[in-house]
């Protein structure tokens, strides 16, 4: 859904706006500047399809949100415990906002182990909605209840409503001829009914999803709808819910255009379609499906129509083989996979190096080590990224920070592979994959032109004056070789992963030809032009805040509460980490002192003390989950003040 905003202000954090009253005992109307909501159940109650369908209609409503899906790496989790639980995030407002927030002020706990699992997160004074339903003693005593907190006092700090979730939808799909089982599945449409009314949510979009996802099956798709129905009627009349919420469009916050709400990993899709399209190349895509980054896969295959050939192949070798073999006959090569796949690509990643062929490899990084933690967000590949090939095998790196900041990074990434001739990584995580925010959709002249030249014919003259072609003759500007589509008539050279004779391409074992291939390989990397740092430092801190990747939001967040305190602290982030700004190194020297959150055991920190030998400050986290912005705030604050 897309909807159109104004230019853009600063706005502070707050809660409650304003109040009002309807007139003949109409319900009131309290107006908030944002709202967190956090929906939890089992893996099978449809929690994250409920977010999804809340965060589409507040996309269209025009408010700015962020989310976080949490979910099981099980298909269908142990019904009813706490690994089995699955939630779903959103934060939205009518400002600019960077997080999916810390602290939920709404829960919609399905069963008990969505409240156990989700407590703990919760403020005093925020609302607890609950399926009674669901808390027999049976379903208690399964995560650890050994009585009821419905009853027991325990959630008295906060604002409980008990609501039969699921006696309600069996209720309100009486008319339907369904079983029992098969009304219950509809509790999730009946939860976003009363999410809806609550939140004077727009519900037309929600009905013609239904509608669509259901066609085939137009009875339940009438009785989800009925469900919904009744979830918004249900608020609308019953005493429990006194007041409702309003959260106005965010109509001053990001630049004037057409937005619409993206996750990462389809705005990656979407940008290596427009970087192919803006090269004029066909897109080829060799995957082997992995969490999280198989969305991506999936995306691609519908988009035949814009040249876009997608090969699920057996396995994550054959894969990048595949995309390898596609880069040599001239197409826009990706291969997508999360870290157990890069570590199986790594030898064809240094075949690319030495080739010379341009090859996207996105890695959508999970926690790890090993199958880890497929479903959950973690920054622990960035040492893989940069050294994980045999011999001297260097590799750009791009790293975007938003989930709409993704669509641009896949551009950069295309145009750095393609002028330079190399592989490229391009690190997002599970975050950014999978949460999502507004996007405004370019316009086609904004997007860069990255159209190459293939090859023609002879680019080298003999001694004898005989005219012919040396495959790795080199651009004097970017050290880029001649990209030679095979069949081109005169063209033919000699591949393989052996080293190359400089020029002539053909096999060498000669000492110095290797040294001299190796320093020009790293000289064509270090060589990159990228954008220099970039420095928020309206104050004149003498503490720098350096990020890359995800952890952007939840800096900006943590700097943005830090300042507004009067702390005074500088902030930067990093999209290229291989080659770094060639900046970065005068930045550093500016400050006193230099913190790097990540979500690994200090990696950037590790390689920016390597290289610039600053006494650069780790604060680590390792999770499976995002940074919250207070947690943040206050260890940057311990840091400022040390």
């Amino acid at each position: 859904m897309t909807s159109q905003v104004s230019s853009p202000a600063e706005h502070t954090d707050g809660t409650v706006v304003g109040e009002q009253r309807k007139p003949g005992g109409a319900k009131d109307v309290r107006r908030l500047d944002r709202v967190i909501i956090r929906f939890a159940g089992d893996s099978g109650d449809g929690m994250q399809l409920t977010g999804d369908r809340f965060t589409s209609e507040t996309a269209s409503f025009g408010n700015d949100l962020s989310t976080l899906p949490n979910f099981p790496a099980e298909i269908r989790a142990p019904a009813g415990t706490l690994p089995g639980v699955s939630s779903f995030q959103l934060h939205f407002a009518d400002h600019d906002i960077l997080t999916p927030g810390d602290a939920p002020n709404v829960l919609v706990a399905m069963n008990p182990a969505a409240l156990k699992a989700n407590i703990g997160d919760l403020p005093r004074g925020a609302e607890i909605i609950v399926n009674t339903d669901e808390f027999s003693k049976r379903a208690l005593q399964k995560v650890g209840y050994e009585n009821s907190p419905l009853e027991d006092g325990s959630l008295d700090g906060y604002s409980l409503h008990p609501v039969p979730l699921t006696t309600l939808t069996v209720e309100a799909l009486k008319e339907f001829s369904l079983s029992r089982k098969e009304a219950e599945r509809s509790k999730n449409m009946f939860a976003l009914g009363l999410l809806s009314w609550m939140y004077h949510r727009p519900t037309e979009g929600t009905e013609k999803f239904l509608r669509s996802k259901f066609a085939k099956k137009p009875d339940i798709a009438e009785a989800n709808i009925a469900a919904f129905r009744a979830g918004w009627n249900f608020g609308e009349t019953t005493e429990d819910f006194a007041v409702s919420y309003e959260v106005a469009p965010a109509t001053r916050a990001f630049p004037t255009g057409t937005y619409r709400n993206i996750s990462g990993n389809l705005a990656l899709a979407y940008g290596l379609v427009a970087a192919s399209r803006q090269a004029d190349l066909p897109l080829f895509l060799g995957s082997y499906p992995i969490t999280p980054a198989s969305d991506i896969l999936h995306e691609l295959s519908r988009h035949k129509n814009f040249g876009v050939r997608t090969f699920q192949a057996e396995d994550e070798i054959a894969g990048i083989g595949a995309a390898l073999g596609a880069a040599f006959g001239g197409s826009l090569a990706v291969t997508t996979t999360s870290g157990p796949g890069v570590a199986l690509k790594s030898e064809t990643i240094g075949l690319a190096v030495s080739l010379e062929l341009p090859l996207l490899v996105v890695d959508i990084q999970r926690g790890g080590p090993s199958t880890g933690l497929p479903t959950k967000t973690e920054q622990a590949d960035l040492l893989q990224a940069m050294f994980g090939r045999n011999g001297e095998a260097p590799v750009p790196i791009v790293a975007p920070k938003t989930p709409a900041d993704c669509f641009d990074a896949a551009l950069e990434a295309a145009r750095i592979a393609l002028t330079y001739r190399t592989p490229v990584m391009l690190l997002s995580d599970g975050y950014l994959a999978n949460g999502s925010e507004p996007w405004r959709i370019p316009d086609l002249e904004e997007l860069p032109d990255l159209r190459v030249r293939f090859a023609s014919g002879p680019n080298h003259t003999l001694e004898d004056g005989t005219e012919v072609f040396w495959p790795y003759k080199r651009d004097p500007q970017t050290l880029a070789r001649p990209w030679a589509v095979p069949g081109t008539p005169g063209l033919e050279h000699r591949i393989g992963g052996i080293e190359k004779q400089d020029g002539t391409g053909n096999i060498s074992y000669d000492p110095a030809n290797h040294d001299f291939m190796v320093r020009t390989r790293q000289a064509k990397i270090d060589g990159i032009e990228v954008p220099d740092l970039e420095v928020d430092d309206p104050h004149g801190a003498r503490t720098l805040v350096l990020g890359w990747g995800s952890t952007y939001g939840p800096i900006t967040a943590a700097v943005r509460r830090l300042r507004a305190a009067g702390d005074l602290v500088a902030q930067a982030h990093l999209r290229h980490l291989n080659p770094f700004p060639r900046n970065l190194g005068h930045v550093l020297e500016q400050y006193d002192k230099v913190v790097v959150p990540e979500m690994n055991l200090g990696q950037l920190a590790t390689l920016i003390r390597a290289k610039y030998l600053v006494d650069a400050h780790s604060y680590n986290q390792v999770n499976g989950m995002p940074f919250k912005a207070e947690q943040l705030a206050a260890a940057l604050k311990e840091a400022i003040d040390d």
